[in-house]
């Protein structure tokens, strides 16, 4: 098994480098970060090119085989995104879907140039747990998929759901005109208690700032929002998904 205990060493300034969003992109591949998000990654087949593992864990990273390499606490601080070092860090290669798998979903959520990373990973959790067919990520100031923080908020639902990015309204009329396009608007006439999706429906949330776009409302057939006190403006994208997709999806 190999060993590498330098934080000069050549793999490891290359590890360092996946916490790049343009190194990512180049090379097809990202960070992971500790037990979970490595177990659930290599469980549902996504290919792990090596894992640094501290010594006194390596039994418990038996099933990565040969991609095991053995390391010391410095190495791993050095190449984690983390403020405290995992037990192991792993790259991996990027999954894609092509669009095409939108012909046979029923039931999708749309997140519109959402830029916090954490809140995505939670959507992405929240949408498998509701049952979710796919996530479309529009709009060109979307969160990058792989950013170490999004993967670990994931917490390994990462590669359990379809995500697709899509940028021109036109590809959204293609796949979703027959759809029920829903809008979750704070000002909608319809409360969430009283509504009901048909057997296609694309629930649409708009970011964190800025709400859904004058051409996504547009777009819509419906618009929804959640009932709650008056004193309380609005809810965290994630809670407001999660209230939503429990109560339209379940």
């Amino acid at each position: 098994m190999q060993e590498i205990t330098s934080v000069n060493n050549d793999l490891v300034k290359e590890t360092v480098k996946f916490q790049q969003k343009k190194y990512r992109d180049k090379e097809n591949k990202f960070l992971l970060e500790g037990f979970k998000s490595i177990e659930e990654a290599f469980n549902v087949g996504i290919e792990i090119e090596y894992a640094f593992v501290l010594k006194e864990k390596a039994e418990q990273y038996k099933f990565l085989g040969e991609k095991v390499i053995l390391t010391t606490e410095p190495v791993l601080k050095k190449i984690s995104t983390t403020d405290s070092a995992p037990d192991a860090v792993a790259v991996g290669v990027k999954k894609h879907y092509d669009n095409s798998i939108l012909n046979s979903a029923k039931k999708v959520v749309l997140l519109e140039n959402i830029k916090d990373l954490g809140n995505l990973g939670t959507i992405l959790r929240t949408s498998t747990a509701f049952g979710a067919d796919a996530v479309v990520l529009f709009g060109s100031e979307c969160a990058d998929l792989y950013n170490p923080k999004c993967v670990r908020s994931s917490v390994g639902n990462l590669w359990k759901i379809p995500v697709l990015y899509i940028r021109d309204i036109h590809e959204l009329e293609k796949y979703f005109s027959d759809f029920q396009r829903i809008a979750t608007l704070p000002r909608a006439e319809k409360y969430l208690k009283d509504f009901r999706c048909t057997e296609k429906c694309l629930i649409m949330f708009g970011s964190e700032a800025d709400g859904l776009s004058d051409e996504l409302v547009n777009f819509s057939t419906d618009s929804v929002k959640i009932e709650m006190a008056s004193s309380v403006e609005s809810l965290n994208l994630s809670i407001s998904c999660a209230v939503v997709l429990y109560k339209l999806f379940l």
